[in-house]
């Protein structure tokens, strides 16, 4: 009887025990006309951020859950050039260097990350988006987004892009770039993004890429990891894909019978083509590790 009337109280003692505060910011861009590009330069240091599309006639939709008060965002915007543009800094005033960071990424799970923020963009706009991420997790549906280009940058990060729904980039994508000093890089549906040119740099890590059909025009892909691992999905083998390994005694390699060899770094698929317009052409260097391919 005793034991488990310490044990209530222990519970009670517990519970009472306040959790940390959490401070609500929101943001809306509610202008419409003037501009033919949105251009949103997104920078946040410790944090999970999500990215979705919302059913709204604005913008831009922001919502963020701020662990601490004293370190608040800075935004803005304006219309100039023909173009909407809009900026949000949360910016660490203790500055964590590159060793903290990568500290914080290899001894702290999901819940470690101080705030969240989700984003909410529209289909009736064009959008160039920038995203300056120090230490988290991110998770980017494109799905029904029109997008000219995607950048995201990261000390120590988990990346995932993919599409909520089948529905393609409406618009041709410049480029698609993503660069980590160590994390995961995961793109699913990569074919939709409809890119000229991926590049996705990853110093530590891996970088897991899926083509789940061929594409509608021709585009180049560079995949670089110093140590770490690159899995690759091709499309079905009839579509135009040319592959070139850089690779180092260090670099273990796994690819299917059914890709030809054209030299000792190069392969081809069946339905390889130079001239054709649908070229899929892919560079992938792995300095220790391994490259796969499905």
């Amino acid at each position: 009887m005793l034991k488990k009337l310490c044990l209530l109280l222990f519970w009670i003692m517990v519970e009472a025990i306040p959790a940390p505060a959490q401070f609500v910011k929101e943001y809306k861009v509610t202008e419409r006309k003037g501009f033919e590009i949105v251009y949103l330069d997104f920078s946040t240091y410790k944090s999970v951020t999500q990215l979705k599309r919302v059913i709204s006639q604005d913008p831009i939709y922001i919502h963020g859950h701020l662990l601490k008060s004293n370190i608040l965002p800075d935004f803005k915007y304006s219309v100039h050039d023909n173009m909407l543009d809009a900026k949000l800094v949360h910016k660490n005033v203790e500055s964590d260097n590159l060793g903290r960071s990568i500290t914080s990424k290899l001894f702290s799970d999901n819940s470690d990350f101080d705030h969240s923020w989700d984003l909410g963009l529209a289909s009736n706009f064009l959008y160039d988006l920038d995203f300056n991420l120090g230490v988290g997790i991110s998770d980017f549906d494109l799905a029904q987004i029109p997008i000219s280009q995607l950048k995201v940058k990261s000390a120590s990060a988990d990346v995932k892009i993919h599409y909520g729904l089948a529905i393609p980039n409406q618009v041709e994508m410049d480029t698609l770039l993503v660069t980590l000093n160590m994390g995961v890089v995961e793109i699913q549906d990569l074919n939709f993004t409809n890119s000229k040119k991926v590049i996705i740099e990853v110093s530590y890590g891996k970088i897991d890429l899926n083509y789940s059909d061929g594409l509608a025009s021709s585009c180049q892909v560079i995949a670089a990891v110093s140590g770490g691992s690159i899995h690759l999905k091709l499309p079905p083998d009839s579509n135009p894909v040319k592959i070139r390994m850089k690779t180092t005694p260090m670099c273990r390699t796994i690819f299917p019978k059914y890709l030809k060899s054209v030299d000792k770094e190069t392969y081809v698929t069946k339905g390889y083509k130079a001239s054709d317009p649908r070229l899929l052409e892919l560079i992938l260097d792995v300095g220790v590790g391994s490259i796969t391919i499905e």
